[in-house]
Parts: structure tokens; sequence; C-alpha cells
């Protein structure tokens, strides 16, 4: 609904996994739209791929198998992609997160809108810093690079935002300059 609401019809889509967001992107995009699909692991990417195919939304989504700095970074570096993504949606490595965003913020169109995922991260993010709470080992690892997008993207004067309390956590942002 969010894509039909901003029309969007250029999108990003920065880590895969098995495709569920790309194909609801893909089924929410008009006719032409295009996704630019980057994942390194192209395997959990097939995994959803029949699904793509059977949906009849193939043709909307290029998909990189690579490291999603060096796309985003090359999407920068070419003048006609500046500003042209109506939409980004971002679940991927928490740690390049704040990377990720300072790229985006030069190809998402201004009022375009960016979404990361699990900014709640199992509400570890409102857990203090210095409680031992029995959480699992990849929890503990990313807790502070959630936390410091979320710091982050509150003082950006770049973006409004609103952190959305639904799954674990989605934080959109939307760029105003």
């Amino acid at each position: 609904m969010l894509l039909k609401i901003v029309n969007a019809n250029k999108t990003l889509e920065i880590g895969v996994f098995s495709g569920y967001s790309l194909l609801t992107t893909a089924l929410a995009l008009p006719a032409d739209g295009k996704i630019i699909a980057i994942d390194p692991d192209k395997e959990a990417y097939e995994v959803g791929l029949p699904f793509i195919r059977k949906a009849g939304v193939g043709h909307k989504i290029d998909f990189y198998e690579s490291n999603a700095m060096i796309v985003l970074t090359d999407l920068v570096n070419d003048e006609k992609k500046e500003d042209s993504f109506d939409f980004a949606f971002v679940d991927a490595d928490k740690n390049n997160y704040i990377k990720y965003h300072e790229l985006l913020l030069k190809l998402v169109k201004v009022g375009g809108i960016t979404a990361y995922d699990n900014t709640l991260w199992l509400g570890a993010v409102a857990e203090p810093d210095d409680e031992e709470v029995p959480v699992a080992e990849f929890i503990k690892k990313y807790k502070p690079y959630v936390k410091e997008l979320n710091s982050f993207l509150a003082a950006d004067p770049r973006i409004e935002l609103v952190l959305l309390s639904v799954g674990d956590g989605l934080t959109l942002c939307r760029r105003l300059y």
C-alpha cells in the first residue's frame, strides 16, 4: 500500500534473502516498475524465484549478487541514477545501515521513502547496555549498530521519520532535501 500511495515506480532493495519483501514490492509496482535488488547470496534469492515467476513480476527485478556498498557506490557515481529512486528497503547487514543511509540519500529523490527493517531488534534496543539479559548472540552482536542507527536517524535533519512497531520494527524515512 505504501508504494502505491507514493506512486513508486523505481525502487531499491538492499538485502533480499528469500525474496518475500521483493515479491511484495514487485506486486505493488506498476507494470513498468523496476527494482534493483542486491544481495551477496544468490542461492537464498533463488528460493523465492519460483514465486516471483509465478506472480509474473520477474521482469521488474534486476538482481545483483554483490556487496551492496559496491552497487550503491556505482549507482551514486552514475549521475543519471542520483535522485531517481522513489523507495528503498533495507534489510541487510546492520553494521552498514548508516553507510547505506548516506548513499541512499543521494539515490532516493526528495520526498522518497527509505525503509529500514529490524529497528526494534527484538526489543533489545530498549534494554540498558550494562544489563545482562539472556539474548541470542547475534542480537548482542548487532544491537549497538541498531541503536546507533536509531539515534543517527532521529538526529538527521535531512529526513523525517516514523518508527512503526510492526514485526521487529520498521523505520520509514522521508527525504526532505
